[in-house]
């Protein structure tokens, strides 16, 4: 596993914070506190995981491989939907960060009344985000695949790194197995060249 598997892993951490959300969302509609509490922290922690991963491949790309992160080009008539997704999840996925935290401490506090009352509005916002995130991923990297961006002049020297462009498109692993390997085994994060 590669830095460049990290796209994968993180479309996968929010496919699975979607799964956690949405059977919390039955459990507590069954009455089940146990279950969904433990399905709710679930997606924290894959949402935290997910946040991690994330830091991690762009503070690569940007102060190891002095890059900038994959944008958005074509096709140019979807560009402005892709645009209206990504900046609803990125504005929308800072509001919840406070939100989640105030909703798990009440829950966990079992301050039942209050909790109530704030995760109506940060569970949909919650959702929201995890939902959007996979799109994002999928409209990135596997539906419109976008071009690597190059390395920003002058900014490499000095470094042993390869500077020409690095393969960004997720390995063929399937995602599900990056995710895992992520969680349970070694990796490296060593910069791949693409095969010639």
């Amino acid at each position: 596993m590669t830095i460049f598997d990290l796209p994968a892993v993180n479309g996968s951490l929010n496919a699975l914070s979607t799964i956690f959300l949405s059977a919390g969302y039955v459990f507590i509609k069954r009455k089940n506190m146990k279950a969904h509490r433990n399905c709710m922290i679930a997606a924290f922690v894959t949402s935290a995981l997910f946040l991690a991963c994330y830091l991690t491949y762009h503070i690569y790309l940007g102060y190891v491989l002095h890059r900038g992160p994959t944008i958005f080009v074509n096709p140019a008539w979807f560009k402005p939907i892709y645009l209206t997704i990504l900046f609803t999840h990125l504005i929308l996925a800072v509001v919840i960060v406070p939100l989640i935290f105030i909703t798990l401490s009440r829950g966990l506090k079992e301050r039942f009344d209050q909790h109530k009352k704030i995760a109506r509005w940060t569970w949909p916002l919650w959702m929201y985000v995890s939902v959007t995130g996979v799109i994002i991923y999928l409209l990135l990297y596997q539906i419109f695949p976008q071009p690597v961006p190059a390395a920003k002049s002058g900014s490499a020297q000095g470094s042993s790194l390869p500077t020409r462009e690095l393969m960004v498109l997720p390995s063929a692993r399937p995602a599900a197995l990056a995710c895992t390997a992520l969680m349970t085994g070694p990796m490296s994060f060593l910069p791949v060249a693409p095969n010639s």
